[in-house]
């Protein structure tokens, strides 16, 4: 996934550049934000001089999906301090969330599943950080042609493909698709968050469904 990862840090880091930050500050908001659709959504509003709420609603909400994401990492992580629950979560990622998902669908009693997620994810961390930041040193001499935004986001559909593992996960993802696009003219890119409690209501009904099935078979 290095190579997805990596062409959607070279996008990223070439619209900062052409966004009109400096080197430095776009690189300390690469270090700090670590969030390629966080960074993405807030440039033109930071470029367009947007009040410093607009900007700071915006990333949340585009962030939103990593709460899924930690409530999701809890059974695993539980056990651990909470300073180093925090640590963690700031290296969260989509890629890394599929990946270990796929690794531990459930968490394993007496396993160290943070080690699985630190080797994960500080691959991926190092891949994007080199990637944006040669992006945003290159700058303008990447051209648009070489379809870098297209190879990032082909790279992302394929990983979340090879989570669709039964109908149900189908299902929520139909679903969720249906549901973003349905939901793409609203504001602060709130179709994403849309889409994330459209597939997570399919999911809860579903559980629901087998739990009533199975007491009902009892």
């Amino acid at each position: 996934m290095a190579i997805g990862v990596a062409a959607w840090g070279l996008v990223a880091g070439v619209a900062m550049a052409k966004s009109g930050m400096g080197v430095p500050l776009a690189i300390l908001m690469s270090i700090v934000v670590y969030a390629g659709s966080a960074q993405i959504a807030a440039l033109p509003l930071i470029a367009a001089d947007a009040p410093t709420w607009v900007v700071w609603a915006t990333t949340l909400c585009v962030s939103l999906r990593f709460l899924a994401f930690s409530f999701h990492y809890r059974p695993y992580f539980a056990h651990l301090s909470r300073g180093r629950r925090v640590a963690l979560s700031f290296l969260m990622g989509d890629t890394n969330f599929a990946l270990f998902i796929r690794r531990f669908p459930e968490a394993v009693a007496g396993h160290r599943h943070e080690d699985y997620f630190l080797g994960s994810s500080l691959v991926t961390f190092g891949v994007w950080q080199l990637s944006i930041i040669s992006g945003i040193v290159a700058g303008h001499g990447i051209p648009d042609a070489w379809g870098l935004g297209f190879a990032g986001t082909m790279a992302l559909l394929a990983l979340t493909c090879t989570q669709l593992r039964n109908p149900l996960t189908w299902v929520a993802a139909v679903v969720a698709g249906c549901a973003a696009i349905a939901a793409y003219a609203l504001p602060l890119k709130l179709n994403i968050v849309v889409a994330i409690a459209a597939a997570v209501a399919v999911g809860v009904l579903a559980d629901r469904t087998s739990a009533f099935r199975a007491g009902g078979r009892r």
